[in-house]
């Protein structure tokens, strides 16, 4: 297994719990939804949300799911950054888009050609 180098370029852990913590509390203001009323939609304890919000917590990618289906919003929505214009954004989905078909497409390939 390759080991990846830190560099300053590298996002940290609490980083990224800063990025959906901020975004988490965003989404559900924007729903006009309370933490426990967030908590109820997405089957989690209000205590559970809080602490998302206060960088207490990460979450898994059963608990992202969970949000984002509660929120109605792509995953990849708790992670953007702060400083993104809305036409930077529909720029950086349109790539994200992009990429994310050409994957899905060549795995499809790949996989579909060795059945």
């Amino acid at each position: 297994m390759e080991k990846l180098e830190t560099t300053k370029e590298c996002i940290s852990e609490t980083d990224v719990r800063q990025l959906v913590s901020r975004n988490l509390k965003r989404l559900r203001a924007m729903q006009n939804l309370s933490q426990i009323g967030l908590a109820r939609l997405a089957g989690l304890t209000h205590n559970f949300i809080n602490d998302i919000e206060n960088c207490k917590k990460g979450v898994s990618d059963k608990t992202l799911a969970r949000l984002s289906m509660a929120l109605n919003v792509e995953p990849h929505q708790l992670f953007l950054p702060d400083n993104m214009s809305d036409s930077k954004m529909q720029v950086f989905v349109n790539d994200f888009n992009d990429s994310l078909h050409k994957v899905v497409k060549e795995l499809t390939k790949h996989y579909i050609a060795e059945a």
